[in-house]
């Protein structure tokens, strides 16, 4: 703890341990002031920090740290200008539970300095911003410990300035056997008092009660601790003060022997959660699994292994037949079969070529492919995938932040109820005090609020665990929640109903020869991403285009640029009618065309029609397999389009479907919220343009090749290139409200029979805390049915 001479008068700052109430303050003070060479020194207890200026020619910091070592206050030296905000990320061991994570929640929101904590019991991860000045790091830590939560700061991630900041998959940690977890010493432990007790009451009966009592004592004694710690940092009615209060309280009332049980029954209980929540849990894990830890780089056309970490985009690297993509990437060279199902769900291998995208973890089946390397291991599909999935177990829906505000208010008063029930019959009644504690203390037990709280988010975990398997990502519970309860579907067309690689099918010359017509229109669509622009190229590639200046944008309508020195643009015939005039052989063309469900694009030298090309773009196979699975839900599907009518129609007719056509972005939103005023909304789309009307409805889906901003605006994601994951999500959803449903009736259900029992005198304690702990077992088998989900059963 020592570090370099320092001049004298040095300002020091430390975090000192147990220094935590107003007496241990006053000690270190006290034990301060009579040290040659500290002056100004000040304490804090709630900060738990001491201040003071050091002359060290007087008196040396390992002997001032020694002093208060021997008092029993252990420091730590703080840096004398903290980092005023610094983003925190830590593993916490025993936050393997919802009422854990409500724990360390409600603990670590109450510290000051303390901002944007994430708690996930899955992962057992807490994400904060900390400012140090207000709360030490070290104090942060302590807080947990004493908790009994001890955390592991992990390694922080700072992205470049204006990225988001995704970290790379974490190797999974070393699962432990049961056995060797804390809950499994624990249940040894309690299990080992309880049978010594039981074979002392055999050998001298006498004393078998102070046998079972020692049994209950020591094993309460770390519950008591830790409600007595949260106690302290302002979380009073925990499952540790239930418990021990109720262990106490048999104790009191010479029931000794039930104590004893009931501790043992509660630790079982804890540990049967942990493992429950490991299974969880092992999903994610799995996920981080499918990326090959080394890729063979090609450097001078020679091939070496070198680890996925080192890869930087525009590298290249050689997938052999058999192996794991190492990144996202594009193929340069080669074609393959390859099987996306670890990443995407996609269950037939996808035959891709030169051009096409590849995912890190996919499995290439046949050829040997060349592959450009396009995202970092800390950006990958299956980095972003963990990190979407944890941000989504992190955010809680409504219904699990209804039952979170029900039970802080819930405990106390279900302590408060079972206090009256042990005091008032005595005392008004004249009834039997053991009696009525005895009960008292039962309900006590069956107050836990262990199961009703884990009810929703081991549902929620489950479900988007399950959909992540599948391809389908889901970015929080409330997302999950809503998807089920809409009553509207709306598509956008292109890259989202269809296959969104149009191809020119016609081309028209008016006043200019065909070819002059493609190459013109090529020039300006150069550099366009956009699918209509795409196919336009396609047609001119191998062609002398001619270079194009000053081009822009107008949103929805058309494309302009100067071209060997003439005022093109390419646009929709509505475009061409605003600003030229379209003569009635013209108009009958293009509404020919788009009979057929072709999009026309009308080529404009300045007022003067040049000519016309018609481009389509095939409907999904899967997506008329998609409406009607949507309309057996009780779900309509509607189509937004900026299309013309007549194309929006044909392609709606043969989809079965509704339509809404030639709409504006901004249009697309006005219609959006139209639908709202009717019921809940969702919108699926995959466009830059698509993003403002994702953000606008109850729930934005983007398709899995959209760009990265629809992604990014979405609340899920299908990664499969197949729009029947949209009915997925709906069937997903409502699984997991059924299940929801299903936890709560369980949880509180076997509470109401038991809490009947206990004042009939039929049960105990120890059937009383069966009531939470079955109800527990209950709950988190009947979430894990979930990770077993599959569309349409």
């Amino acid at each position: 703890m020592t570090s370099a001479p320092s001049t004298p008068g040095t300002p020091l700052r430390y975090f000192v341990e147990r220094m935590d109430c107003a007496d241990c303050a006053r000690t270190v003070q006290s034990a301060l002031t009579r040290l040659p060479g500290v002056d100004a020194p000040q304490v804090n207890f709630t900060t738990q920090t001491l201040s003071l200026t050091l002359d060290e020619a007087r008196l040396s910091r390992e002997r001032l740290e020694q002093t208060l070592r021997s008092l029993g206050y252990p420091p730590t030296l703080q840096s004398p200008n903290p980092t005023s905000t610094a983003p925190l990320r830590y593993f916490v061991n025993n936050m393997d539970c919802a009422d854990c994570a409500n724990k360390v929640q409600g603990v670590v929101t109450r510290l000051p300095g303390v901002s944007e904590p994430k708690v996930n019991f899955t992962t057992q991860t807490l994400s904060l911003t900390l400012d140090e000045a207000r709360t030490p790091r070290a104090q942060l830590e302590q807080t947990l410990r004493s908790i009994g939560y001890p955390p592991e700061l992990q390694a922080e991630v700072n992205p470049a300035p204006g990225t988001a900041s995704i970290s790379a998959p974490r190797p999974a940690r070393v699962k432990l056997p049961w056995y060797r977890t804390s809950k499994g010493r624990n249940v040894l432990l309690t299990g080992a008092l309880l049978a010594l007790a039981f074979v002392f009451s055999l050998v001298a009966p006498s004393l078998a009660f102070w046998a079972y009592a020692a049994a209950t004592a020591i094993g309460v004694w770390p519950l008591l601790l830790k409600a007595v710690a949260s106690a302290r940092l302002g979380e009073p009615f925990t499952i540790n003060t239930l418990i021990s209060v109720a262990a106490i309280g048999a104790i009191a009332i010479g029931e000794a022997a039930e104590g004893a049980l009931v501790v043992f029954l509660f630790a079982i209980g804890e540990l049967l959660e942990n493992v429950a929540a490991g299974r969880a849990r092992a999903g994610i894990q799995a996920l981080a699994a499918l990326a090959p830890k080394t890729a063979l780089l090609l450097e001078g056309g020679q091939t070496r292994e070198v680890p996925v970490e080192g890869l930087q985009v525009g590298q290249f690297v050689r997938v052999q037949p058999g192996g794991r993509v190492p990144a996202d990437g594009t193929i340069t060279e080669g074609d393959s079969n390859l099987d996306d199902s670890p990443v995407t769900g996609e269950s037939v291998p996808v035959h891709k070529r030169p051009g096409d995208p590849v995912y890190a973890g996919s499995i290439n089946t046949d050829g040997v492919l060349t592959v450009r390397v396009e995202r970092g291991a800390s950006d990958n599909t299956i980095a972003r995938i963990i990190h979407l999935v944890e941000e989504a177990e992190s955010s809680k829906a409504p219904t699990a932040r209804f039952i979170d505000r029900f039970s802080r208010w819930y405990t106390p008063a279900a302590m408060a109820v079972a206090f009256l029930f042990a005091v008032l019959p005595p005392l008004l009644f004249g009834q039997p005090w053991n009696e009525w504690i005895y009960k008292g203390v039962a309900l006590l037990l069956i107050a836990c609020p262990c199961a009703l709280v884990l009810s929703v988010p081991a549902a929620v975990t489950s479900g988007i665990s399950a959909g992540a398997r599948r391809g389908l990502l889901i970015k929080g519970g409330a997302a999950l929640e809503t998807i089920g309860s809409v009553s509207t579907v709306a598509f956008d067309k292109t890259g989202t109903l269809t296959e969104n690689k149009p191809q020119v099918t016609d081309v028209i010359g008016l006043r200019a020869p065909e070819q002059e017509v493609v190459l013109l229109a090529a020039a300006v669509e150069t550099g366009s991403a956009h699918p209509l622009a795409k196919a336009i190229l396609a047609r001119a590639q191998g062609q002398a285009v001619p270079a194009a200046q000053d081009a822009k944008a107008i949103s929805g309508k058309a494309v302009t640029a100067t071209v060997q020195g003439r005022a093109l643009a390419v646009g929709s015939p509505r475009y061409a009618v605003e600003v030229a005039s379209l003569s009635p052989d013209e108009q009958a063309q293009i509404a020919r065309l788009e009979e057929q469900g072709k999009t026309v694009v009308v080529v404009l030298d300045g007022r003067q029609v040049l000519g016309l090309l018609a481009i389509r773009d095939e409907p999904r196979a899967d997506a008329k397999e998609a409406v009607a699975r949507l309309k057996g839900l009780g779900v309509r599907s509607l189509m937004l389009t900026g299309d013309n009518a007549r194309t929006g129609n044909a392609i709606a007719r043969d989809l079965g479907l509704d339509v809404e056509a030639e709409l504006l972005p901004e249009d697309k939103l006005q219609r959006i919220a139209a639908l709202k005023a009717s019921g809940k909304v969702a919108m699926v789309g995959d466009g830059i343009n698509d993003a403002p009307a994702l953000a606008q409805s109850d729930v934005g889906i983007a398709m899995g090749g959209g760009t990265d901003v629809a992604l990014e605006t979405a609340d899920a994601a299908l990664l499969r290139h197949s729009v029947t994951g949209v009915a997925e999500l709906v069937e997903l959803s409502r699984a997991v409200m059924t299940n929801i449903r299903q936890n709560v009736a369980f949880a509180l259900g076997l509470k109401a029979i038991f809490l009947v029992t206990t004042l009939l005198g039929i049960t105990g304690l120890w059937p009383a805390i069966l009531s939470d702990t079955g109800a527990t077992v209950l709950v988190t088998a009947n979430a894990l049915r979930l990770l077993r989900f599959k569309p349409g059963v």
